[in-house]
């Protein structure tokens, strides 16, 4: 079974005319612990591949209202560098900080709007920080912020189960609030979404 762990109600309206016969929705909240929560359980119930699509923020050469598949994820927020000496993101029970995802084949000119695969980084907070900034692009190099994804990925890694990501970005840094863009950008971005998974699950 092939299920579907979406943040909000809003994505999960723009996933939903995607889904196919077996494939089930959970529509888990916001933030990290939600998103692990929802997908332990999509896999209690017997998920045996999950998928993660929503809108997210941006960083570098991604635009407004591109779709981008997710390689890898990263919790930025997560932190035992003062315990045992680990670089930011480097969860207890690993050696890198970064979370696989299944890429899909052929990708690339059959999904509208793809731009292609990047780096995601996952934390609990939605802000303009200049240091979060640094230490996402420029320490973790990742062009993607959402609160959801790598914590996911976590549970799928734990658990032996493969992970798809897409996300279209509403924001981008240096393009004014972010905020503001994301608020700006939502319902076109939503749409771009919907085309874009409706295409994916196919491939």
């Amino acid at each position: 079974m092939r299920a579907f762990v979406i943040a909000m109600e809003c994505e999960a309206e723009a996933v939903r005319p995607a889904l196919c016969e077996g494939d089930r929705l959970y529509v888990s909240g916001i933030g990290k612990v939600n998103a692990a929560a929802a997908t332990q359980l999509a896999i209690c119930e017997g998920a045996d591949e999950i998928w993660n699509a929503g809108l997210s923020g941006g960083f570098g050469d991604v635009e407004v209202g591109g779709v981008y598949g997710v390689e890898r994820a990263v919790e930025y927020d997560f932190d035992l560098a003062k315990l045992n000496g680990t670089a930011v993101g480097v969860l207890d029970e690993m050696t890198t900080p970064y979370l696989p995802f299944r890429v899909l084949k052929d990708v690339a000119g059959r999904v509208p709007g793809f731009g292609g695969l990047r780096t995601l980084a996952t934390g609990d907070h939605f802000n303009d920080s200049e240091a979060d900034y640094d230490l996402i692009v420029r320490t973790l190099g990742a062009s993607l912020r959402d609160m959801e994804g790598a914590a996911v990925a976590h549970v799928c890694a734990r658990r032996g189960v493969p992970c798809v990501s897409f996300k279209c970005v509403t924001n981008v840094a240096g393009g004014g609030s972010m905020t503001g863009q994301y608020k700006d950008n939502k319902d076109h971005c939503l749409a771009v979404l919907r085309a874009a998974i409706e295409k994916a699950v196919t491939l």
